[in-house]
Order: C-alpha cells, then structure tokens, then sequence
C-alpha cells in the first residue's frame, strides 16, 4: 500500500506504540486522524510530526458517541483504519478484578470490531485497508494473561472473518501480532516478568517498522519476533510440546502475580 496521501485513522495514538506508528506513517506522507482519550498527549503529538494536516479526535471509544465522533471526523472518507487501541492487566485469573477483565475485552475486543463496522462506509474505492494490531498472545494462550489472550485471539479471529467477509471488496484486512514492547502499559512486575524469562522487549518503534514492512507487502498477518514465531506455530501443530515448556515457567509467573496482587493492597 502506497501511504503518501492517504488519509488513516489510528486509534491508540497516545500509547508508545500508537505515537511511534503515527511518526511512521507521517514520515511516509499520511494524513493522520488520530484518537485518544489524553488532548495534552495528542497536542505534544501533533506538534512532533513534520507536516500540518494532521487532525486527532478526543474519544472514549468504548461509548457509541466517541465511535460517532470518529465518524464525523471522516466524513470525507478513509484509506487506512489501524486499531491500535489496547489495554493490558497482568495476574492470574482467580484474583483479577471483574473491572479489569471487562475492560481488556471492551478495548481490545469489542472496540475494534465496533469501530470498523462504523467506518466501513466511508473507506474509499481503491487500495484500502484494515489493520488490526494483535499479540502473540492472540496465537498463544499464556498464563497471567486468561483475559488478555481472550481479547487478542477474538481479535484474530474477527480479523481472520471479516478478510474473508471482504473478499470481493477493495478492502484488505490485515493483522500484526508484536511480542512484548517497551510501553508504559507494561508494570514494572510486567518488565520483571519478561526479564526473568528470558523474553525480549522491542522498542515501540520496531513496531512500527513491521506496520510498515506489513503495509507494503502483500502479507495477511506478521508475527514480530524470533523465536515467538516458531512457538505461535508449534502450538498451533503440537500444542502438548508448548503445554509443557510453558508449564516450567509458571513457579516465577505465579510468584509475581502474587507481588501484583499485595502492591493492589
């Protein structure tokens, strides 16, 4: 997909993945529409990227009315929708508050799939696309995640549905699953998790790299990461080997969640 010129709406984009796409897509010449929640962030944003027809829309997207305010914003049509919005709790599932688990569905699960049935109207003839921003997560289920993977793999699963709902339209419905990221979504017990594991942690803006390299092949879906692209397959082939090699991390998984447990005291 050329991107000089198109007009894309990123939801997301106050999160340290969603500012370094909107740096990406700007560096290529789009012309963003940008969502979140935080007008302080969304200034600074719109100030840091190099061209001036940028706009941005302060929206709760879990409401009908920040969706409809999206909407306005693109009365004149769409090229590119990138749903980046996302949310994050860790902790075993037995001590999850009720309001964390609605909300990881809500923002990653239902957002998504609310906001394209809106905009899809308004994208426009030629050359558009859909970008839904998953997890590996989303192909792995992983322990301390019950309610995090549950929204990602309903994510994959809508995207997988509606590409080929779309099939014989000129739209693309594309997936991008990054492995953890260096955002301030993650909790310092998340950070310490990932070290202990031995699980790497891209800059936001690798993330934004593979957007880009995704956008310009004809791929459906790219899985950031090495070796997590090898484990995503083998779990989807032989599931019992992954079952096992992930059974001799949950002593450090439990140990931490717990800490996250008595720092919510």
């Amino acid at each position: 997909m050329k991107l000089n010129g198109k007009i894309c709406v990123l939801t997301g984009a106050c999160g340290g993945i969603g500012e370094a796409i909107a740096h990406a897509l700007d560096n290529a010449g789009a012309s963003l529409i940008l969502t979140g929640r935080d007008k302080s962030r969304l200034d600074h944003l719109i100030q840091q990227l190099g061209h001036q027809h940028h706009r941005y829309v302060i929206a709760d997207l879990c409401t009908k009315d920040g969706i409809d305010a999206v909407v306005d914003a693109c009365s004149t049509g769409i090229d590119l929708l990138i749903n980046n919005a996302g949310i994050n709790y860790f902790g075993l599932l037995e001590t999850q508050h009720e309001h964390e688990l609605r909300l990881m569905l809500e923002i990653n699960m239902m957002t998504p799939i609310l906001l394209t049935q809106a905009l899809l109207p308004l994208f426009r003839a030629k050359s558009s696309t859909i970008v839904n921003i998953g997890s590996g997560f989303g192909s792995i289920g992983f322990a301390g995640y019950c309610g995090y993977s549950a929204s990602k793999f309903a994510l994959r699963g809508f995207t997988e549905a509606l590409r080929r709902e779309l099939a014989d339209t000129s739209i693309d419905v594309l997936y991008l699953a990054p492995r953890a990221t260096k955002t301030p979504m993650n909790s310092d017990v998340v950070v310490n998790l990932n070290k202990e594991l031995g699980n790497t942690m891209d800059a936001p803006e690798r993330v934004a790299k593979e957007l880009i390299t995704l956008l310009n092949k004809s791929q459906r879906s790219r899985f950031i990461g090495w070796p997590e692209r090898f484990f995503i397959k083998l779990n989807s082939l032989f599931p019992s080997i992954v079952d096992k090699a992930l059974a001799k991390q949950l002593p450090i998984i439990r140990r931490l969640a717990l800490a996250t447990v008595i720092d919510d005291r």
